[in-house]
């Protein structure tokens, strides 16, 4: 049995708003968004830096951020020198599995108190030249996007993610209405959210250049979003007919967006938080990584928490609300049907496709708002799910304290 004080239990919760392409979070660096992440936790929390075991964040698009992007954040957040800190990279489930180390850490005796989550500024992911270490002798060279490259491309099929989106409409039989009534809902709930406060709470004001008010709303969510809008808009990856006849189910807006944000969680042991006087949010119960083949990425978090569901015992209802990363509205609705999931209880704040998926920090978004849900609507237990890139996924769970 599970020594009850190694327990890892979450003391504090935030996040950056979530920033459109290239929009009002674009000046800043990964790495920025993640010191000011741990900056609030910090503050909000009163824990002691020097208390503090390590500091791990997830980012994906390395490319150009600089060395060290997890310690660049960490001292510009205010952690000292002698804290170690780690960058991962688990593609989309970078920042949730950054959480997961934590809790290991925290179980195994090897740490008492970690700052965990995840990164990404994908609206400075820069350009770049293969081959000219060695120089290029002739003809023309490719300039290549570090974005699609390093964050959003198969590495195996050698196609984007959209690509295995579409494969996965046709295997999971979900037609193009279905996907943009599933994007309709998403909006609808992440504006209804914005105009009743829901994210008050998790959002940190973010200091904009040249502007007279600090950036306090992710600038996703639609109110002008409507069935007919979603209907025009066209396929997103014409590529993919060649491979998958018939009518192409991906759009814009049945799809997550490409989004600069940052999240991070303070996760202590119950022991020492118990002994530091410090206010205990919800305890991780357990947490999976999983995987499948790589073209079926998005069917992998039915394994992972079917995974999870054996480790505890439990079955879906048992949770009473579920974070499902949202990057395409057919893998969302693939889940839900592969863990009968009920709909009612899946992102009741909306997700990704309105709110934005910064891909190194949605783990840890995702988390940061199932937490906050949690508490607002008082509801016990609780799961985070996300899907990734090679066809992996991870899953964790929560229960409130």
């Amino acid at each position: 049995m599970q020594n009850k004080a190694r327990e890892p239990v979450i003391i504090k919760g935030c996040r950056t708003p979530i920033g459109k392409f290239l929009g009002g979070l674009s000046f800043l660096s990964a790495s920025d968004l993640g010191a000011l992440v741990i900056k609030s936790l910090l503050e909000k929390t009163g824990v002691d830096p020097k208390d503090i075991d390590e500091v791990i964040m997830g980012n994906v698009i390395g490319t150009g951020v600089g060395q060290a992007p997890a310690r660049q954040a960490a001292i510009r957040g205010g952690v000292p020198a002698s804290v170690p800190a780690l960058t991962i990279n688990k593609v989309c489930g970078s920042g949730l599995k950054a959480v997961m180390l934590a809790a290991q850490a925290i179980r195994a005796g090897d740490a008492n108190m970690v700052l965990a989550g995840g990164m990404e500024s994908m609206s400075n992911a820069p350009f770049y030249l293969r081959g000219m270490r060695a120089g290029v002798k002739f003809g023309n060279q490719k300039i290549e996007d570090a974005l699609v490259s390093d964050g959003l491309w198969c590495a195996f099929a050698h196609c984007h993610m959209g690509t295995h989106a579409e494969y996965t409409a046709r295997k999971g039989s979900i037609s193009r209405q279905e996907a943009d009534e599933f994007s309709l809902r998403s909006h609808n709930l992440a504006v209804q959210a914005v105009s009743q406060g829901k994210f008050d709470n998790e959002i940190i004001p973010v200091a904009c250049k040249n502007a007279q008010q600090d950036f306090v709303n992710d600038e996703g969510p639609r109110k002008d979003t409507s069935i007919s809008t979603l209907e025009k808009l066209r396929p997103a990856f014409p590529d993919a007919a060649s491979e998958y006849p018939g009518e192409l189910t991906i759009t814009a807006g049945n799809s997550a967006g490409l989004n600069d944000g940052a999240a991070g969680f303070v996760v202590a042991s119950r022991g020492f938080a118990e002994a530091h006087g410090l206010e205990i949010e919800a305890r991780i119960t357990e947490y999976v990584a999983s995987g499948l083949e790589p073209q079926d990425l998005f069917f992998a978090p039915v394994k992972a928490v079917n995974e999870l569901m054996y480790k505890e015992q439990k079955n879906i209802s048992d949770y009473g609300l579920v974070e499902l990363n949202e990057a395409f509205a057919v893998q969302t609705l693939a889940a839900i049907r592969g863990l009968k999931l009920d709909i009612d209880v899946v992102n009741v704040y909306g997700g990704a496709i309105a709110l934005g998926h910064p891909i190194g920090a949605s783990g840890a978004r995702i988390l940061v708002t199932l937490l906050s849900a949690m508490k607002d609507k008082d509801v016990e237990t609780g799961l985070a799910t996300l899907c990734l890139g090679g066809g992996n996924a991870v899953a964790l769970s929560l229960e409130k304290l």
